[in-house]
Formats: C-alpha cells, structure tokens, sequence
C-alpha cells in the first residue's frame, strides 16, 4: 500500500525531533544525511530555537537557496538570524563539507507564500523566485557579467573567480533603531559584509529607519538600489530627497513627521521632482505632512496606477479633497486614509464626489477623526453604498448619533464584500461627547446589542461592528 504525502510528512517530522533531541549527534550526522531530510529538520530546528544545529545545516545546506518563508521567529529573533548568516560559507577556508557551499540565496524574511527553497527546475539562472534584479552586485547581475566574458573568450585561470568567492546574497528586512539588540544585530551584519570582501550582497527590501539623523553613517552598507518598501519617520525633507534619489524602485513609501518649513519653497519642489522619479510607486503614506491647499502639487507627479493614498495628519482641506476626486488617480485607489483631518463640518460635496470616483476599485476607507457629522454622513450614505468592492470602513471618532448609525446599517449590508465596520460611540453615551473619560458603558453596551440584533435579522453575522477603544 502506497503512503500518503501527509504521512510520509509526519514521518519526517518525528524523525527530524528525534534527531534534535541529541543536537551534538544531529549536527554530526549532517554529513551523511539524505537530501530530501534536510527541509524537515531545519524547519523543526529553526522553530524549536536549536541555534546550533540551524547554523550547521546553513553551512552544508545542499539547495541553492534557503527562505524562512512561512516559519514563524519565536523569542530569540535576532539568535537565530545571526545563527544561519554565521553559517554562511563565504570564505574558501570555512569551507569543510562534502557538500560543498552550495547555498547562494539566504532568504531571512516572513514570507507566508514562500516555501523553504525554491523548486530547481534548471541548472541555469534563475534558480531562486526571490533573487535580487537591480543590484549591480546581485547574483543576477554578476553571473550576466560572468557569461559575457566567457563569451569573449576572455577569461582564464587568473581571471576567473575561485567557486568560494562566487556572490552570495542575503535577503533581509531592517528597521533601524535605538534598541541596543538591534544595533548590535546591524553592526553584526555591517562585519560580515566586511570579512566577505564583496562577495556577500545584502539585499534590503523592506528598510524602516526610525530618526534619520541618528543612522546615515549605518546606511553606507546597504544597496539602497535594492529598496522596493521604505518607511522613514522623523527626518528633514533635504534628507527624504537624498534618500529617494538612491531608492529608485520603490512601490512603497511611508513619511511620518518629516520637518521642512513650507510647500512652496525649494526643499518641497525638488522633493517632488524627485518623487516623481518613483515611476513604479503604488503605495503612499504621509503623516504629520503639512499639505493644506497643497495636495494638487503632488497628485500632478504620482503615477496613475496609485492604488494606496494615506494621509493621515496633513491638514487637508475641502479645496484638497475636491482636487482628489477629480485627479487621474481616484479611479484606482484601493485603499485611501483621510483620518485626522478636519475635511468635512457641514461641507460633504467633494467627498460626495470621490466616493463616487473611487465606488469601483475601493476596498479599504478610513475616515477617523474627521469631524464627520449627521447631516454629513446622512450625504454620503448613497455614495457609500455604491462601493461594491468596500472590504474595511473605519469612521471611529466621529460626532455620529444612533438614529444615523443604525441608517448606515441598513444601507450597507447590502455590500456583501465589507466584513469589518469600525463605528464611533454615538454621542448619547458620553456626558460631553469631547471627553472619552465620560462614557457611559451600560449605553454602549445597549448600542452593541442593538447594532448585533440589527445585523442578525439581515442576515450579515458575517459584518463585524466594532468600535475603537479609548
């Protein structure tokens, strides 16, 4: 009788926690170990914290890349990272497995959808779904240059790179802080690109630097080239500019608290400039980003395939929103902030009109904080109900009144793809509704049974109605 793939699963799980429960003995059987054991037992060392054994097994690693993937990093983060890059073969004399250093691509980001190695369809470039494209130093860009020559006929014994000094390349996500563990989980990462005397190429896709001015001299060993997601809080513009000039294929980019003294001066215009250059940007987030009146000077230069507008904190104003709805972008966004600005009072028109401009691709709307009102909500509900495709709708913090909350109800349970309303209190449980302090938990309580009970006769138990805590 034939095993089943599960089974045979299981089988290799047991035997791989039967051979870390000796890891002296399980590190020295690395060298005989059969091919197809080596993903079960490094997926069981790697989430049963057993360093050792994990940075062993990076060293003889017999498949050309090696991603953490799905696996899940438990308390010593940091450990087990540092463990699997000091197991890297970067240098010829390190090398001492039968094996040979076989390992090119060390992958150290999460990555739900990405197994432990990639599939080795072909002998031939590319071998990893993950290699680095844009780096000059990448595998990719290296091995190109490589074949080039060989073409020419140009190379010889003396020209051509030993096998352990072929590029290697570490992918991994940094968020630079002022957390002692991760500056010395940087300055471990900074040494080992120095000991690989270039051949290591560390691929940064996801860079978060909390404090500009506290980590330019870090960001000197990094390919900035390689950037595709980047999230700068507390700079100068000058210094934002710089750094987008050397982030050229971006698809994301989050500013939080950048410091420069007006929209109209030379630090704004060539920060325009020089994100206009980011012609690959899908994704854009500011906060505490003064854009009062302004908002029309970027739209001009984003790309049209925008599909996420965050602009938490920009003081925007009815003008600013009117130019939204009418800009090439909001018959794309799929996910749009307007939280934390003070767009709305009695005036609902221009929001009005880009509800209906983005009714088609918008999934995920934020609206907190916004001084939203009966009458403006009253407005917009048509608009609203229009958006098919609404997966999130978040209004907390808003002067709202149960009669108008229960009318949005019974308006949008018609759209079958909104699973999760962030609803504010109604302004009934609060003695003053300006200070949460006052609130009246037995009201809201009654609030969230009637709202619960409501949903239940629609049939929509499948709608959460939440509100945001205090």
């Amino acid at each position: 009788m034939k095993m089943d793939q599960k089974a045979i699963a299981t089988l290799l799980k047991l035997a791989a926690r039967s051979l870390l429960s000796n890891e002296p003995a399980a590190i020295h059987a690395l060298e005989e170990l059969p091919r197809d054991l080596f993903v079960p037992l490094f997926i069981e060392a790697f989430l049963g914290g057993h360093k050792k054994t994990v940075k062993a097994m990076v060293k003889v690693w017999p498949f050309r890349c090696l991603h953490i993937g799905a696996l899940s990093v438990q308390e010593s983060y940091y450990e087990i990272l540092e463990a699997m890059i000091g197991g890297l073969q970067i240098l010829s004399d390190q090398n001492s497995s039968s094996w040979g250093p076989k390992l090119r691509i060390l992958d150290l980001r999460q990555d739900p959808d990405c197994g432990t190695t990639c599939s080795e369809i072909s002998s031939t470039f590319p071998f990893c779904f993950q290699s680095c494209v844009y780096s000059q130093h990448s595998i990719l860009k290296t091995e190109e240059a490589q074949h080039n020559v060989k073409c020419l006929g140009n190379v010889n014994s003396e020209s051509e790179p030993p096998s352990t000094q072929k590029t290697m390349e570490l992918l991994v996500d940094l968020s630079f802080n002022d957390t002692l563990r991760t500056k010395q989980f940087i300055s471990f990462l900074q040494s080992k690109v120095e000991q690989s005397f270039g051949s290591l190429h560390i691929c940064c896709r996801d860079l978060q630097i909390d404090k500009m001015s506290a980590h330019k001299s870090v960001l000197q060993f990094l390919d900035l080239g390689c950037i595709d997601h980047l999230e700068l809080n507390q700079a100068y513009l000058n210094e934002v500019t710089t750094l987008l000039a050397q982030t050229i294929h971006l698809n994301s980019i989050s500013l939080s608290n950048i410091s420069f003294k007006r929209c109209k001066g030379e630090d704004f215009r060539t920060f325009l400039i020089q994100l206009g250059q980011l012609h690959n940007l899908q994704e854009l987030s500011l906060a505490l980003f003064c854009l009062t009146d302004q908002l029309h000077k970027l739209l001009r230069i984003l790309p049209p395939q925008l599909d996420t507008l965050c602009l938490s904190f920009c003081g925007l104003s009815n003008r600013d929103i009117t130019v939204l709805s009418q800009s090439s972008q909001a018959t794309h966004l799929r996910l749009l902030n307007l939280s934390n600005n003070q767009i709305f009072s009695e005036v609902y028109e221009p929001f009005r009109t880009l509800l209906e401009k983005v009714a088609g691709t918008l999934q995920y709307l934020e609206i907190n904080n916004c001084l939203i009102t009966d009458s403006t909500l009253s407005a917009v509900i048509p608009a609203l109900s229009h958006c098919t495709h609404l997966r999130v709708l978040s209004f907390a913090f808003n002067p709202i009144t149960m009669p108008l909350l229960m009318d949005l109800l019974q308006h949008i349970t018609c759209l079958m793809e909104l699973k999760h309303v962030i609803y504010p209190v109604p302004v009934h449980c609060y003695e003053q509704w300006s200070f949460p302090g006052s609130l009246d938990q037995q009201k809201l309580a009654e609030v969230q049974a009637q709202l619960a009970a409501m949903l239940q006769v629609v049939e929509r138990d499948d709608m959460k109605w939440t509100t945001c805590p205090d």
